[in-house]
């Protein structure tokens, strides 16, 4: 596998992987891009309460400049058609290269992200997350981390990051989550983001002796308790997204720590390569 060509937007390497009707593939069309915005819009403005500006408001697609340099992972019903219908999650994807024509990365406007630049090895963002409300199960989630795997094995990915979100803007109402994850998740130095100074909400907010780990584990959303099943860590201070009503938490996540079961998932199913 020549992984130092040029990215190949009609190659996108692993084809789809299956599980019944759903599947799971990059974008490789301007209208698949256009149905995970809708999704996105859809999750994220009409469910969540984010507050969309004018372009979204008029267009109802959650769009930001990353999007024209990413890629775009899509779970697809196919019993619901074969058109924009049929998308029912997203996930987006930013290589260092494409980070590079933009000139940052997205979380770099909510944290000093520089030791996870300078890890030895190719990095990936993860972002702009969203499954249709009928398909919050475990068979959606897994068909993205599949793709996640698929897509890391495709590009040598060594280290994964982003933000994750947590609802709401309120750090004390989330005070329980907040403490247990900086208490039992937090990043090692060398890997550690943290929050931008004018950003900064400390993340202990209780006393660490008084946290039931269990309960505050299951009090998380599912895309965090999914980050940590993979081996993944938090980065030291959550910010407050006032534009998208949540408070967020930086993760990263080594790869050789993604979990062995996604792995041998994607190893059966990939096709051989030269």
């Amino acid at each position: 596998m020549n992984t130092d060509r040029a990215p190949d937007r009609t190659d996108p390497g692993f084809g789809e992987l299956r599980a019944g009707n759903l599947g799971v593939r990059i974008a490789t069309a301007a209208w698949e891009v256009e149905a995970g915005q809708a999704l996105r819009y859809t999750v994220f403005y009409d469910e969540m309460g984010a507050r969309p500006d004018a372009a979204a408001l008029a267009s109802h697609r959650d769009s930001d400049v990353y999007d024209a340099v990413a890629d775009h992972l899509l779970v697809v019903d196919h019993a619901r058609g074969p058109g924009p219908e049929g998308v029912v999650g997203t996930y987006r994807l930013i290589r260092a290269a494409a980070a590079a024509r933009i000139g940052r990365f997205y979380s770099a406007a909510e944290y000093d992200i520089g030791p996870v630049l300078a890890f030895p090895g190719e990095v990936l963002e993860l972002g702009r997350s969203c499954v249709h409300r009928d398909y919050r199960g475990r068979v959606a989630m897994q068909l993205l981390w599949r793709g996640i795997a698929a897509y890391v094995f495709r590009h040598n990915i060594d280290l994964m990051f982003g933000c994750a979100s947590l609802p709401g803007t309120d750090p004390d109402a989330l005070a329980t989550e907040l403490t247990y994850l900086y208490h039992h998740h937090l990043a090692p130095p060398a890997i550690r983001p943290r929050a931008l100074a004018d950003r900064y909400v400390d993340m202990r907010r209780l006393d660490p002796s008084l946290i039931d780990a269990r309960r505050a584990l299951t009090r998380l959303p599912p895309l965090v308790k999914g980050y940590l099943r993979l081996g993944g860590f938090v980065g030291d201070g959550a910010v407050v997204d006032t534009q998208f009503n949540t408070t967020d938490v930086a993760v990263v996540v080594k790869t050789d720590l993604v979990t062995s079961k996604y792995l041998r998932h994607y190893e059966r199913e990939r096709p051989d390569e030269a």
